[in-house]
């Protein structure tokens, strides 16, 4: 394919355009014991399609065999029709919603991953990033193990065939022990549902109940779909098995203070989850009137960037008695891919998803509210429209700090020189975008908004190294060279 006739993926989040987007990696589910297990299952990714478009599969367990349907695309697309939940029969299943940060989009990367092991198959699905996994890879295939896939959730399957423990338990946490960074994984065996929070609880996963069943999944709004029980969130550094006998909590690493990632709460959890027995939308509302605290702004109306800058634009014009209004409207029904062949139509790509609704923006001065600014390529070219639309001041104000580090817990940000808040100072920025004035949430600003007094510089209550450059793991993969090439020098060896 030319430069001129180039695919552009997007999500359906809102504002995708020149990989000018936050992507988060994926999303986890699991039932036990429920005889619409895998209906159930593919009811609560459809919940969790938000956190990755790319591919979706379900792997079931019916007491002799287990089943395995994996799919590049939507969910909906893969497991709507009745004939594919009918090849996953059996009472317990676990699935799997993906993009990928590690890994080409191909179907022999589309998890739940399954192995035979000497106790029996062994199903793993994982939400994160593994920041030694490809470390670990290079040792694994050295000593003899033969991969199936680029993934870095096969260094799991991997390291619990490899362990010299008894039980199956104790094999798992042996491979939990020699892994680095962020996971919640929910695994599948012929006897038990597993689930595990890395040490630090960078990674969400809840607990549910229905009909009597538990319930593993990255999200509350999974349980709601499915009327389930919210039962409560697996700790971090916490390891749960599920069978017959009921629930196992094991706690097998020395206690730490939790510090899940705040872009949980900024972008990437879906409004009507619950984090800690409160709503993501009221979270981000707060946000929103916090920022309108920290930096007025003299203006006719508040315009968010939709969708996901709806909550926070509703606490700022809320916070600061400034008319709140639609003045953007987003178009659900453009697909996930566009062909956009030359320089011209790519330059109106961002009216696909985006369209100025002008009987709002025409002769006004507008507060444009967004939750984070990546590249930048997009926000210039939402400034752009409404100033065609004949707005006569825009105002920018991001409800999330200066995203100036990369991620390597499973959010596919680009390389610290390709981030603009990394590489600009506030004003260049102004100017690159085109705004009249721009200003960002400070990170105390979100801490509050959070219900903390502010950041503990000592003790940190979130991962939000994008904006503070504190990684609270090791970065055994990323010493010198960056995962996507680590990747490209393993696929050139073979």
């Amino acid at each position: 394919m030319t430069a001129a006739h180039q695919t552009i993926l997007r999500d359906d989040l809102g504002h995708d355009l020149d990989g000018d987007t936050l992507r988060e990696e994926c999303g986890v589910f699991g039932i036990f014991g429920h005889p619409d297990a895998a209906a159930i299952t593919a009811l609560g990714l459809h919940a969790l399609q938000h956190r990755g478009q790319e591919a979706a599969g379900i792997v079931s367990y019916d007491g002799a065999r287990f089943h395995s349907e994996r799919r590049l695309g939507l969910v909906g697309d893969a497991f709507s029709d009745k004939r594919v939940i009918d090849r996953l029969p059996g009472p317990a299943a676990i699935g799997h919603v993906r993009y990928s940060t590690t890994g080409e989009t191909i179907l022999r990367n589309v998890q739940p991953l399954f192995a035979e092991l000497d106790q029996g198959g062994f199903a793993v699905a994982h939400n994160g990033n593994l920041t030694n996994g490809l470390t670990l890879r290079r040792q694994l295939i050295r000593d003899g193990a033969i991969y199936q896939s680029t993934s870095d959730t096969e260094v799991v399957l991997h390291l619990v065939a490899r362990s010299r423990k008894g039980r199956f338990i104790d094999r798992f946490v042996d491979g939990l022990r020699q892994l680095e960074g962020a996971y919640s994984l929910v695994g599948l065996t012929n006897k038990k549902l597993v689930g595990a929070r890395d040490p630090l609880g960078i990674r969400p996963l809840v607990l549910g109940e229905l009909d009597g069943r538990y319930i593993l999944a990255s999200e509350t709004c999974a349980l709601d779909i499915i009327g389930a029980h919210f039962v409560r969130e697996i700790e971090n550094g916490e390891v749960v098995i599920i069978s017959e006998d009921g629930i196992e909590s094991h706690k097998p690493f020395p206690p730490q203070q939790e510090r899940p990632c705040i872009f949980e709460a900024i972008y990437f959890a879906r409004p009507d989850s619950m984090m800690k027995g409160v709503s993501v939308y009221e979270r981000r509302k707060l946000m929103g009137a916090q920022l309108a605290a920290e930096a007025p702004a003299g203006a006719d109306v508040v315009v968010p960037v939709p969708d996901s800058g709806v909550p926070a634009a509703l606490g700022y014009a809320q916070a600061s008695g400034i008319p709140f209004e639609l003045g953007i409207i987003r178009n659900h029904y453009v697909g996930r891919t566009f062909i956009q062949p030359t320089q011209s139509v790519r330059e109106l790509g961002v009216r696909l998803k985006h369209s100025a609704n002008r009987s709002v923006v025409d002769g006004k001065s507008i507060v444009l509210i967004d939750d984070s600014i990546v590249r930048g390529t997009t926000s210039v070219k939402i400034v752009k429209m409404m100033r065609e639309a004949g707005a006569r001041e825009v105002h920018f104000r991001i409800s999330s700090p200066p995203i100036t580090h990369p991620d390597y817990y499973g959010i596919d940000t680009p390389q610290k020189d390709n981030l603009l808040a990394a590489t600009h100072s506030l004003e260049e920025m102004r100017q690159f975008i085109g705004c009249d004035t721009l200003a960002f949430l400070s990170v105390d600003g979100i801490y509050r908004a959070m219900g903390h007094p502010g950041r503990d510089p000592a003790r940190p209550q979130f991962t939000d190294h994008c904006f503070t450059g504190d990684y609270p793991t090791g970065l055994t993969d990323q010493r010198g060279e960056s995962v996507k090439q680590q990747l490209s020098l393993l696929a050139e060896a073979g």
